[in-house]
């Protein structure tokens, strides 16, 4: 198979790439600009283009399929001249689906836990020796690809994102993998750009619902009730099997989960996070692992990149960066530390950093999620709102949306004075963001804080 990308240096584009490149397709790509890690890690697989832009010519008849990346536009030469030679042109999901036709397809979906869900169970699968196929949206620790295409797996596990297919497709990529077993973790309003209601957002996953196979399997979260709504609706003609809140409590390593008169130390913690944990086990055991299994795999699992991950620690203070960006991520993980660290001063930060969060219609959605953090701060850059196109917003509607109680901050150095200013012995501190507050190095901040608190 001679396969073709258009927008090659994606950051779920590239690990595609490389896993056809392993499954010894023949792989060329295209793109206007190629960032790190993407670019170091297609040039190790010797896939990396020779010349960045775009160029009608590497398109011909000899290739047998074109992968449309998001970031390409509709009247992309290379796209045009496809469609003149009549290529099949697939989104990345269509060709994810193509190349699994013949699997059990597993789907993680939901507003929030996707990641997490994923790496729980590939992290189960690895652990117990069971072969699996997967795609992760996000870089987990010991992958060096987050895809894994073979003809041996008779299993694939796919993190769902509802958000687009391709410029040319509006579909949300969930919506093409058909799923023989299909997870749902909650649903809270993103994506405001594209599903410009919430009514309009949760149609999305009834739609997925439906697309679930005959007799396949929906797996979702009791303790959320819009799903509760879907999974009663959809009962009809899916297995419909629910999971929630296991019986747990704190311990200094961690949490200690108690579950059919036997107790598991886990070094994960948070009421969501242990939410995740038996929609995993309940994933794996539609696929063949049993309960116990997979709660002793778990054992040594610590969490999924850029969730909830430690960035520093000393006697009397820890440091977690986490991608938390949404209200309901917001919300969830600024609970989990507090419940896992009550005696400490938790000092939160958060970036309002993607689209939906930097309009001033979303900020109400805001509102008393980082009430759990005894001091919070919620930062934005006017240079990213201009940068994005949208509408200016102030620090009085970043403040009101927040329900009051915050301090607002527009500049890196108000952050890291925020900060130096009141972490002191006794206290934990949390950075929330799908960025990095605009260049503050973590790594760097933490040992700087653990130095001065001596």
């Amino acid at each position: 198979m001679n396969v073709h990308f258009i927008a090659i240096g994606g950051s779920a584009m590239h690990n595609l790439a490389i896993a056809l490149s392993r499954k010894g397709y023949v792989v060329s790509g295209s793109d206007d600009e190629i960032f790190e890690p993407s670019k170091s890690r297609l040039e190790k697989e010797g896939i990396l283009p020779q010349q960045m832009g775009w160029d009608s010519q590497n398109i011909n008849a000899s290739i047998d399929a074109v992968i449309l990346g998001m970031h390409a536009r509709i009247d992309n030469p290379e796209l045009l001249r496809a469609k003149e030679l009549n290529i099949p042109i697939f989104s990345y999901p269509e060709y994810l689906h193509e190349q699994s036709k013949n699997k059990t397809r597993v789907v993680i979906g939901g507003s929030h836990g996707k990641t997490t869900i994923t790496s729980m169970i590939l992290h189960a699968c690895r652990e117990l020796g069971k072969d699996v196929d997967y795609m992760v949206g996000a870089q987990l620790e010991g992958y060096d690809c987050m895809v894994k295409l073979s003809d041996n797996a008779e299993v694939i596990i796919l993190e769902g994102d509802e958000y687009l297919s391709s410029p040319i497709d509006r579909r949300p990529k969930f919506h093409l993998y058909k799923p023989n077993i299909a997870l749902l973790s909650g649903i809270a309003w993103d994506h405001i750009n594209v599903f410009p209601t919430f009514e309009n957002y949760v149609s999305q996953f009834d739609i997925f619902c439906e697309l679930i196979e005959p007799s396949g399997k929906l797996i979702y979260n009791e303790n959320d009730p819009e799903i509760v709504t879907l999974a009663a609706k959809h009962q009809n003609h899916v297995e419909a099997i629910s999971y929630s809140t296991p019986s747990y409590e704190v311990t200094e390593a961690g949490t200690c989960l108690h579950r059919n008169s036997e107790s598991y130390d886990l070094k994960l913690f948070g009421e969501h996070n242990l939410q995740n944990l038996m929609g995993a086990m309940r994933v794996c055991e539609a696929i063949g692992i049993s309960n116990k299994d997979f709660l002793t795999s778990l054992s040594n699992f610590t969490g999924a990149g850029k969730r909830l991950q430690k960035v520093v620690e000393s006697n009397d203070f820890i440091m977690f960066k986490d991608f938390a960006h949404s209200p309901s991520k917001l919300k969830a993980t600024t609970k989990a530390v507090k419940e896992q660290f009550a005696n400490r001063k938790l000092i939160a930060c958060m970036e309002l950093h993607t689209f939906s969060s930097l309009q001033k219609e979303f900020l109400p959605q805001y509102k008393n999620c980082m009430d759990q953090a005894d001091l919070a701060l919620v930062y934005f850059s006017p240079y990213v709102v201009a940068h994005k196109k949208l509408e200016p917003i102030s620090i009085d509607q970043v403040f009101e949306g927040f329900g009051g109680g915050i301090t607002v901050a527009t500049n890196t150095n108000e952050v890291v004075e925020f900060i130096n200013e009141h972490v002191e012995s006794n206290s934990a501190l949390l950075m929330m963001s799908s960025g990095n507050f605009d260049g503050v190095d973590y790594d760097q901040l933490g040992n700087s804080l653990i130095e001065k608190l001596g």
